[in-house]
């Protein structure tokens, strides 16, 4: 039974590796053959990776795509995805060559507002608080001037202070809502060392303020942090087109694929369990384009799911309509990007997806990553109520089937062959390779 360890992060790579071979796995050796298969100790990116986090014992890779023929706002695209999961980068290629035979994609940032705030407790009167606040708004920027100035100058900054009563959810507790505009940069570090400073002066300041009771000065500040929240950073991409060009599939008119795309986002605009998966989808797209241009994925999902329950109830992100013969498919989504700062300059490969972008603004970014989500949820929806999503999803999925199995290379080009005609699921994949081989 494996027992705790002190000073774990002291240890060297090779001490650390063995530690967790012999305590948590059975075959030592082979855990140690993998881990330095996928590490690269000679090399000055293994150094340059080891210092994005602690305790690492080696690297793991995703695989990283190109989804090209992206038509948006008149731009042509070939957008880099880090995913592994089948069928993604396929399926946004396919939606977004659809698209480019019909106009492209059209996408405008509606808002790049960021949030931060102050969570404090105070036990007193609340105009007296106010009057307070109002006091020492000044005071709060002359404090802050240092760290924003380099921001100020690129055009952002604090762009408002306010106190917010949240008494009603929790006795004497308080908020300092800041709002801030960090222009090409995601700009956590910088608004969280701006809300830490906000604090620092609500205190020095309430010890002196006359009005103030010696209970009243005596405020308790929780925490200071921003908000992965940001309904106020939005985005919102669209296609449009002829219904009469929707489809080219036989088995269906173009008439029946629209209604029953609008019908199937209708249906995830009203049922959680299927807006749920709806969205999921979308997030494929957007969180491969995250990933690859080295932004926090779990903040966009957290941020961009609280967005879809902001009305109470959660819902589509996308929407559909066919109105006087012609085909809309939109989203509006919250998108907190940026493309300098953080690992921007540092991961190589990241560095790389951004000059394949064209090196884009925080709000191009944000633009390309909404079409990829659109584009992913158009092919799934089209897929849907057309062929059924798990033809295509299969088909894709083949090779990773064919692996799992012990194929070689001939058995697969074989078999991949095969499946273009005959439809790819698991069982039938098994029991292909299976007769293949007795053959």
């Amino acid at each position: 039974m494996a027992q705790p360890i002190k000073g774990f992060s002291k240890l060297s790579k090779e001490d650390k590796i063995d530690w967790v071979a012999r305590n948590y796995t059975l075959n030592p050796e082979d855990t140690k053959e993998i881990l330095q298969t996928y590490w690269h100790p000679d090399s000055g990116l293994q150094k340059l990776h080891d210092e994005f986090i602690e305790n690492t014992i080696s690297n793991f890779y995703l695989p990283l795509g190109i989804a090209p023929n992206f038509l948006i706002n008149g731009t042509l695209y070939a957008i880099p995805m880090a995913i592994e999961e089948s069928s993604v980068v396929a399926a946004a290629s396919k939606a977004a060559k659809f698209w480019l035979e019909r106009g492209g994609f059209s996408a405008r940032v509606l808002g790049t507002e960021k949030i931060g705030q102050v969570h404090f407790i105070y036990n007193g009167d609340e105009k007296k608080l106010q009057k307070f606040i109002s006091h020492i708004q000044p005071l709060l920027r002359r404090d802050t001037d240092e760290i924003t100035k380099n921001m100020v100058k690129r055009g952002g900054g604090i762009t408002d202070i306010v106190l917010v009563d949240k008494r009603k959810a929790m006795e004497n507790y308080f908020q300092l809502h800041a709002t801030f505009e960090t222009m090409d940069a995601m700009g956590a570090n910088f608004i969280n060392t701006c809300l830490e400073q906000f604090a620092k002066t609500m205190l020095r300041e309430a010890r002196n303020f006359r009005e103030f009771s010696e209970d009243e000065r005596d405020i308790e500040v929780v925490m200071s942090i921003l908000s992965n929240y940001v309904p106020g950073c939005l985005v919102r991409a669209e296609v449009s087109c002829p219904v009469s060009e929707l489809n080219d599939e036989e088995s269906m008119t173009a008439d029946e694929v629209a209604e029953k795309i609008v019908r199937a986002v209708r249906i995830a605009q009203k049922e959680p369990y299927r807006a749920v998966t709806h969205n999921k989808g979308i997030m494929n797209g957007i969180d491969a384009v995250v990933q690859a241009t080295g932004n926090d994925f779990r903040a966009i999902e957290a941020g961009v799911h609280a967005f879809a329950a902001k009305d109470g109830r959660y819902t589509s992100l996308t929407d559909a309509s066919v109105e006087n013969g012609i085909f809309r498919f939109w989203i509006e989504i919250p998108l907190a990007l940026g493309t300098v700062g953080g690992l921007t300059r540092l991961h190589p490969l990241v560095n790389l997806a951004l000059k394949i972008l064209q090196n884009p603004s925080a709000e191009e970014l944000m633009q390309i990553a909404a079409v990829a989500g659109l584009a992913q949820n158009f092919a799934a929806m089209r897929s849907l109520v057309t062929t059924g999503i798990q033809q295509g999803h299969m088909k894709m999925h083949l090779l990773n089937i064919l692996n799992q199995m012990g194929a070689n290379d001939q058995e697969k080009k074989t078999l991949v062959h095969y499946f273009r005609e005959h439809t790819a699921t698991h069982g039938a994949v098994v029991e292909a390779l299976q007769k293949l081989r007795q053959d």
